[in-house]
Parts: C-alpha cells; sequence; structure tokens
C-alpha cells in the first residue's frame, strides 16, 4: 500500500468515526470535540486531493469558528440534557422511519450512479498548471462571477430580513440620539459650580 493510499484510508476512517461518535455520544461537549476531528480529517482529505485552500478554509472557518462557538454554548448553557433526550425518545420510532427512507433513496441514487463522457475536461482547472488557490480564484471570479455576486446579494437580503423581523423598538430603554449630541450647545451643556471650602454641591 502506498503512502497515498494509507493516508487517504486513515483520514477517511477517522472522518466517519468522528461523524458517528458525534452522533452517538452522550456527552454534548464529546460530541463537538467528536465534531471537530471529523472536520480535520476532513480537511486532510481535501488535502490529498490537492485542494489546499478548501482545507485551510474548512479549519479556519468551521474549527476555529462555528465548532469552538458550539462548544462554548454547549459549555455555558445549563441545559438539562437528560429530559431533552427523554423527550426525544417519543419520536424515535418516527425518525427510524425517516431515516430508512432516506438510506433507501440514497441507494437507488448511487445505484444508478454514473460519470458523463468527457468530466475529466470539465471538472480540470480552468489554467493548465495554476495552483489550486489560482484556479479557484479563476473559477469563481471569472466564470461564476453573476452567481457569487447573486448568492452574497440573497446572503445581504437574508440578513438584513434578520435584522427587521427581530428588532424591536422598546419604550422603556434609553437610547442614543446621536444627532442631538452632535448640534448640542456646550454653553448649555456645561453648568460651573463655584463650590466653597466645606460646602456640599
Amino acid at each position: 500500500m502506498s503512502v497515498f493510499a494509507f493516508t487517504f484510508y486513515l483520514f477517511a476512517i477517522t472522518t466517519v468515526v468522528g461523524g458517528l461518535f458525534t452522533v452517538i455520544s452522550r456527552n454534548p461537549v464529546h460530541s463537538v470535540l467528536w465534531l471537530i476531528l471529523a472536520f480535520l480529517s476532513s480537511a486532510g482529505l481535501f488535502v490529498t486531493l490537492g485542494a489546499e485552500f478548501v482545507a485551510m478554509l474548512l479549519i479556519i472557518v468551521y474549527v476555529g469558528a462555528v465548532a469552538v462557538l458550539f462548544l462554548f454554548v454547549v459549555m455555558m448553557l445549563d441545559v438539562d440534557f437528560a429530559e431533552l433526550k427523554a423527550e426525544m425518545a417519543k419520536y424515535m420510532p418516527l425518525a427510524l422511519l425517516i431515516g430508512i427512507v432516506i438510506i433507501m433513496q440514497l441507494a437507488l441514487a448511487f445505484g444508478v450512479w454514473g460519470f458523463s463522457d468527457g468530466v475529466t475536461d470539465r471538472v480540470a482547472a480552468p489554467q493548465g498548471d495554476a495552483n489550486n488557490t489560482a484556479a479557484l480564484g479563476m473559477l469563481i471570479y471569472d466564470k461564476y462571477i453573476m452567481l457569487f455576486q447573486l448568492a452574497g446579494l440573497i446572503l445581504l437580503v437574508a440578513m438584513i430580513g434578520a435584522i427587521v423581523l427581530t428588532l424591536r423598538h422598546r419604550v422603556d430603554i434609553k437610547r442614543q440620539n446621536v444627532i442631538a449630541q452632535m448640534h448640542r450647545d456646550p454653553a448649555k451643556a456645561m453648568e460651573l459650580k463655584d463650590v466653597k471650602p466645606g460646602q456640599g454641591l
């Protein structure tokens, strides 16, 4: 067995094991740690495939931000997981039925899976000897620039919509009036007091 094959199987098995223990671990903190292991192993798979930029993005975004955020939330929230699991046990038969249906659909899809003619030419890098980052940049910002901009616009609209839907103006909270602060008269904003010795304000 070559070094490449050994590395691939090592990362692949670690990814599957990390994902499995993420689901079946009883301690939520352990689940997040197994999830981080699965992310790191997936990044290793991307490195073996020559996609170093995607691997670094996976580590920076998912491991460095999302998984750590999950870990902090799980550790700081006082959640009664025993009660939560008791509630989840009632829906276990329905969840198993849905899982079996999804597995059957995946089996039907992958049973007829095949590659079309010329697939190697279509997935090749846009520039012959370009590295992974340059090829990805050329693909996103040249060939799919319109779709990339539309995706960013959709995310911007979704963010603005979430802010508008969740923002509540409460009357019992003092808010800062920037315009009034900028146009105030310094002569009226301050008042000098001549305090005599031994006398309070």
